[in-house]
């Protein structure tokens, strides 16, 4: 872990009767987007919070750079971060309340006006902040995270509110912060999303961290070397089994098999003359691998709706 800019070791916070954190522990290293996922409850923006010094940890510790938070000499050039897009004064232009935050570490207007562009922010900079909607609040957020140009970044929930071409933007923004030998620490619910940008993926329930893996590895976890078969003929189930696999009918005409390779499977259904359209990988999502791994960590669960 020595060239992680974030190490989370054995962190742990109650609230009342509530264990909040029970031992928390992952880095988030430069040059990577880190997935930082878990069910509503499992200890997320505790984690951040406490990484950020805006909570105190009843045990462990929480380095950024290998320093506490509060110890950072205008620490908005060390870590930026968003997680409120609410979190500024209605009343203040969107670049007058960059430039206030500029302003508290040593930072001038050029550096604001720059963020402001980058975040599509600088034809609307004059205008109030209060006005804005959800998506340019979030963008105002992002561009505050940057103004510092710190080496970590932390995002909780960036998606949200943004339209398809803010989302576009921020999975590029994502990727070029990575690039740049940045470490990025990314809260959020959408595994789609994640998917899509995330090298690694720490997961957590209840507290804890359930699983740290690079979402290549967790994806081809979740596949388990199964195969899905694409088969209207009646007889292609019984046909499978015989020959050995495990055999999962997850919609009419589809089949998830498990037990024999993609090559057997085709032998098997030739040698009987059974007609198939398709023999193909299974490819798990992340969505898909995450559920699996949560499955008993979820303190909310909604019953199935009715019909």
């Amino acid at each position: 872990m020595n060239d992680a800019t974030i190490v989370v070791s054995g962190l742990r916070k109650r609230y009342g009767t509530t264990m909040a954190l029970d031992g928390m522990s992952f880095a988030v290293r430069p040059g990577e987007v880190t997935g930082f996922v878990g069910p509503n409850g499992a200890g997320k923006s505790t984690t951040m919070r406490v990484i950020l010094g805006l909570d105190a940890a009843d045990e462990g510790t929480a380095l950024i750079e290998g320093r506490p938070y509060r110890t950072l000499t205008r620490p908005m050039r060390h870590v930026g971060s968003l997680l409120d897009a609410s979190a500024l004064q209605p009343s203040r232009t969107a670049r007058n309340h960059l430039l206030w935050l500029a302003h508290s570490q040593g930072l001038g207007a050029q550096r604001v006006d720059a963020v402001l562009d980058q975040t599509g922010l600088g034809s609307v900079a004059r205008r109030r902040a209060g006005g804005f909607s959800l998506g340019m609040r979030q963008r105002l957020g992002i561009a505050a995270t940057l103004l510092g140009d710190p080496r970590t970044v932390m995002l909780d929930e960036p998606f949200n509110g943004l339209d398809p071409e803010g989302i576009i933007w921020i999975r590029g923004l994502l990727r070029s912060l990575a690039a740049q030998g940045r470490a990025v620490l990314v809260s959020s619910h959408l595994m789609g999303e994640l998917q899509d940008v995330a090298q690694r993926v720490v997961v957590v329930g209840r507290g804890r961290v359930i699983a740290d893996a690079g979402v290549a590895d967790l994806l081809a976890r979740a596949s388990g070397g199964r195969v899905v078969v694409r088969s209207n003929a009646s007889e292609a189930a019984a046909v499978l089994l015989a020959a050995g696999a495990e055999v999962t009918v997850t919609e009419p005409g589809v089949l998830a098999v498990g037990g024999l390779p993609a090559e057997a499977v085709v032998a098997a259904l030739t040698e009987r003359r059974v007609a198939f359209s398709e023999v193909a990988a299974h490819r798990a999502t992340l969505e898909q691998a995450y559920l699996e791994l949560t499955r008993d960590d979820v303190d909310y669960r909604a019953g199935e709706p009715a019909r």
